[in-house]
Order: C-alpha cells, then structure tokens, then sequence
C-alpha cells in the first residue's frame, strides 16, 4: 500500500471560495487594434501576476454585481453589464480551497480611465500581445478561446500556484447553459 502524501489535503477541511473574473475589450482609439485590459496584481493570492479584475462575492450581492464593483474598485472604470463567458473551478493540491470562478466580460458603455490601486496596475495589452509568461499557467489554455468569443467550463488543478498537475476544458455550443 502506498504511503499518503504529507500535502494531502482532506476533503472534510475543503473550503468552496465564489469569485469573479472580468475582462475589459476595447479597440484601441487611435490604431483600433484589439486590446484588453490587464491588471498587475500587487498583493495577495496571486502577486506579481497579470490578470482580469476580479474577487470575492459579498454577502446579499449578485456574482455580475460583484464583477462590477470589483472592477472599479481595482481599476477604476465602472462598466455598465457582464456576460458570463465561462466557469472555472480551481483546485490545489497544496490549498484547503476550491475556487469557482466565473468569468464574465463586461459589455454595454464604460466611464473612467484605468487607474492603478492598492490592489491593481491596470494596463492595456494588444490581444496579441498578452504576457501569459507573466500570467497564471492556466490562462494560455483558455483565455485565447474568451477572446475568441467562445463559452466554456474548465477545470484546473494546481500542485502549487504555478504547477498545473491535470485539466479539463470544453467549449460549449450556442444555448448550452454554463
């Protein structure tokens, strides 16, 4: 029989975190190439990562509402709707926590210029320029089918914050439900 790992984590002391993650879309206003809006994130789970903007639900609050205030809190533009794109759950060999993450866009007219916050850098990437060596690994696989305007459901799951041990990934077609 083999030994257990010392890492192993038992389902009893898993905890289920609901998160949000939204990205911006744009044309850039003088050369009109694609972009999308990245924040460098400087504190906490996740730092010295790029990423969308993005957290925790609070209690009473909708998942798109929280998409929203946590856009602005981060970045400082207030969109005015999301779509949800996809699901991702996340899961760590390492970590007591499952994430669920939705992933939205945000859509219909925006106020505000990207600003950096305790939280975030804000900084507009070329869609064709986007720094995954400098992202989460798990973003290569899936944010080129966001971008492509595809829905998806994924899986991913992590030895530790860099490692992707095994994943899952599908995308869906028109009227399949998330």
């Amino acid at each position: 029989m083999a030994a257990s790992s010392s890492t192993t984590i038992s389902p009893a002391t898993v905890k289920t975190k609901v998160l949000t993650l939204l990205f911006v879309r744009r044309a850039n206003p003088t050369s009109g190439v694609k972009e999308v809006l990245l924040g460098m994130k400087k504190r906490g789970f996740g730092i010295g990562k790029w990423n969308g903007f993005g957290g925790k639900v609070e209690p009473g609050e909708t998942i798109e509402a929280a998409a929203l205030r946590e856009l602005e809190e981060e970045s400082c533009v207030k969109a005015s709707g999301v779509e949800l794109r996809g699901k991702i759950t996340f899961t760590f060999l390492t970590i007591p926590e499952v994430l669920k993450v939705s992933v939205f866009e945000a859509v219909g007219p925006m106020t505000g210029e990207p600003q950096e916050t305790e939280e975030m850098k804000p900084q507009w990437y070329a869609e064709s320029d986007i720094p995954f060596e400098k992202m989460w690994a798990d973003d290569k696989y899936w944010v080129p089918l966001f971008l492509e305007g595809k829905r998806f459901r994924a899986l991913f799951e992590f030895d530790d914050e860099s490692t992707i041990v095994r994943y899952d990934l599908d995308t869906l077609k028109e009227g399949e439900e998330l």
